[in-house]
């Protein structure tokens, strides 16, 4: 028959599982603000789009960019708590978070839950905008090079008397037989 834990040993194991969960909880926390600071950036960037300010999508699209590295960063210090979590829990290393929020003790249980929620939320909320911007710069972008072919069309010139005259360029029918 197995001995059961010392009362002192199963005391240290809940004290550090604590600990490695407020940990995670942290690296939680902030990879949480940084998404919302990607929902903000991508907002941003779709107000730039809607109001036709160009001019600043450049800056726009590098904040995206910084932030979405901040957020990869983040990723892989939430992996390496997780892990350590997982393992303080009695778990393999790479529980996904719900399963992590289940063999968590309270109150940690209700704020991994809290956090897997958020995070579901946030990443809905950011796909949705990012396809909307996409949508929004093709549109953009056809509507350019609709603008830039009608400027190839009609050209300005001067006529034979030195005044500025338009020439169509458009497709031209021509009677060989005249």
């Amino acid at each position: 028959m197995a001995e059961a834990p010392a009362p002192q040993q199963h005391t240290e194991e809940v004290l550090e599982s604590h600990d490695e969960l407020r940990r995670l909880s942290d690296v939680l926390w902030a990879e949480r603000r940084l998404l919302e600071l990607l929902l903000f950036k991508l907002e941003e960037e779709q107000l730039l789009l809607t109001s036709g300010r160009s001019r600043w999508l450049g800056h726009a699209a590098r904040e995206v960019a910084k932030v979405l590295d901040e957020i990869r960063s983040a990723e892989v210090g939430r992996a390496a708590e997780a892990d350590a979590a997982a393992v303080a829990l009695g778990l393999e290393p790479g529980t996904p978070l719900g399963e992590l929020a289940l063999a968590a003790p309270a109150p940690w249980d209700e704020l991994l839950l809290s956090h897997r929620d958020a995070f579901a939320q946030l990443t809905s909320e950011i796909s949705e905008l990012a396809d909307g911007n996409r949508e929004l710069l093709a549109v953009s972008h056809r509507a350019t090079q609709e603008t830039l072919l009608a400027l190839r069309r009609e050209s300005e010139t001067y006529d034979d008397t030195g005044h500025a005259a338009s020439i169509d360029r458009s497709g031209q029918i021509f009677d060989a037989s005249l």
